[in-house]
């Protein structure tokens, strides 16, 4: 039986409201909520339940088979940059690199480089007692370093595979996982220079210093003086592992995927060059990172110690290898049931470009229910069936998806809260000011690097 377009676009209008009310109203979680959304979308689009029911398990596993063992093993990673002190010395290493009175562009740096591995609320987390000491010994605002970090943490989160939400997306998306690492780490540039500028602005006018304790804060009448930092980085360098040790396990994998791209592209995949295909596979590549950070950093780790810290690492990722399934499960629900040539053949007509469809609709859902990692899967979703019919660089749309969720974090966001309580503002005009500024303002930054790469690419 044929299925009219008026009933394809109802499918998937009420299945996008159902995953919206169920995320936002319901104690119902996100997993959930899209896999309902995804039965609710196929059936009334016209499919079959049992047909439904097979898409769904079909989506969900081919997303999964090509990310779900990288997501594993990068927490994993991280878990281990996290507890060994490899993140502070990647911290205190581009101070160094940086010069003094730059503490900002260091910090957003150190950021921007240990937040691939990282989830970006823990690195947080890691890396504020580095911003209050900084704050306190050179007389700069805790609030102009502390966004400064943020920004680089938040820009390689939602752009850089491995982290789970630009790698749910590569996968929808059926975007090379190295080409998407490369085109997050350019496209990121121009939006950490932006939140560092801001950063640097808003820390002359929310002037915030910690107090001796480093428990609460104060805010003097005057910038304090510039005294020397290196006692600080001194004092804690000598329990820390070197830079090398700490740099090496996001290095190497990040190196191998490039390697495997570009042979790919050069059409140098087989012979000798096979097991450079081998070890340039993302399962196989971040497998050698992770082995490389255990045996690195972790000699102050008992072999019981080392393996309960991964195991933390992996509880925490299994709701994001969820999410990620599902978002998949609803988005080859929409492939399957004809909603997404349907709506390719009407977009193909209008003037607006096709790439801003997942930037739109992850900016939507972000401002709706908070998470940028279910906001760009949700995107990624909807919109790849339908760019599919369209002749569009798919690993541009991918990253619009992700750039497309960092639109004005408010209170329903963690790292909303991370920041602004660990930072010590508690006004709400403050707190806007702090965190739902700087990552808009990235966002419509985001939005004009999209367009211009869409005129070129």
């Amino acid at each position: 039986m044929e299925v009219s377009g008026t009933q394809l676009i109802a499918g998937l209008l009420l299945g996008v409201i159902v995953l919206i009310l169920l995320v936002l109203k319901t104690k119902v979680h996100a997993f959930v909520a899209l896999l309902i959304a995804a039965s609710i979308a196929g059936i009334v689009g016209g499919m079959a339940p049992g047909s439904v029911a097979e898409a769904i398990s079909e989506g969900f596993g081919s997303t999964l088979a090509s990310i779900g063992i990288v997501i594993g093993l990068g927490v994993m990673m991280g878990k281990i940059l996290e507890v060994t002190g490899a993140a502070e010395t990647l911290a205190f290493s581009f101070i160094k690199w940086v010069g003094k009175k730059k503490e900002e562009w260091a910090m957003a740096i150190a950021g921007y480089i240990v937040s691939i591995p990282i989830f970006v609320d823990s690195a947080f987390v890691i890396l504020n007692p580095i911003v209050k000491s900084l704050s306190r010994r050179t007389g700069k605002s805790v609030v102009s370093i502390g966004v400064a970090l943020a920004t680089g943490l938040v820009v390689t989160h939602s752009l850089v595979p491995p982290t789970p939400g630009p790698l749910g997306v590569a996968g929808i998306f059926g975007v090379d996982i190295g080409l998407m690492i490369l085109l997050g780490l350019i496209f990121g540039i121009p939006l950490v220079i932006t939140g560092v500028l801001y950063a640097k602005w808003l820390g002359k006018r929310i002037y915030q210093i910690p107090d001796e304790t480093g428990d609460g804060f104060h805010r003097p009448d005057k910038e304090i003086e510039y005294p020397e930092i290196v006692e600080l980085m001194n004092e804690r360098e000598n329990n820390l592992p070197s830079l090398t040790r700490s740099l090496l396990p996001i290095i190497v994998p990040i190196i191998l995927i490039f390697f495997n791209t570009t042979l790919a592209a050069l059409d140098l995949t087989e012979g000798f060059y096979s097991i450079f295909t081998f070890i340039g596979n993302p399962i196989i590549a971040v497998a050698i990172g992770l082995l490389v950070a255990i045996y690195g950093l972790t000699k102050n780790l008992s072999r019981t110690e080392t393996l309960e810290r991964m195991e933390e690492g992996i509880q925490s990722s299994g709701i994001i290898i969820l999410v990620t399934g599902a978002g998949g499960a609803l988005g080859n629900v929409l492939r399957e049931s004809g909603a997404g040539d349907y709506i390719a053949t009407q977009i193909a007509g209008l003037a607006l470009p096709a790439v801003l469809i997942p930037f739109i609709i992850a900016s939507l859902v972000r401002l709706i229910q908070g998470s940028g990692t279910v906001a760009m899967i949700t995107a990624a979703s909807i919109s790849a069936p339908i760019l599919a019919q369209l002749d569009i660089n798919m690993a541009l749309a991918a990253q619009a998806a992700a750039m497309g969720s960092l639109v004005f974090s408010y209170f329903n966001d963690s790292l909303f809260w991370v920041v602004n309580r660990m930072s010590g503002i508690k006004n709400v005009k403050e707190q806007i000011m702090v965190w739902s500024l700087p990552t808009t303002l990235m966002w419509f930054v985001g939005l004009i690097v999209i367009l211009i790469a869409n005129m070129f690419i």
